[in-house]
């Protein structure tokens, strides 16, 4: 359960305007996941990767419904 003073900070914080409350999740997550130099920097690589193998037909999308239908199908009953 919750404390008490977070429920009454939380509840004061969602007063806030839309942008203060993204600013503050931002900051929030980013002191939960330290950050390792070049973090950003490989990620830009890898977009980069990932897009030239789209651009170059290396590889191919896969329809939504065929991505849902195998969700459906390794969690199902």
């Amino acid at each position: 359960m919750v404390d008490r003073n977070a429920e009454v900070l939380a509840q004061q914080l969602l007063a806030w305007p839309v942008a203060d409350r993204a600013r503050l999740a931002e900051l929030l997550i980013a002191s939960l996941e330290p950050s390792e130099i070049g973090t950003e920097a490989a990620w830009a690589v890898e977009v980069d990767r990932r897009a030239a193998n789209w651009d170059s037909g290396q590889v191919k999308g896969v329809a939504i419904a065929q991505v849902l239908a195998e969700i459906d199908r390794r969690l199902g009953p």
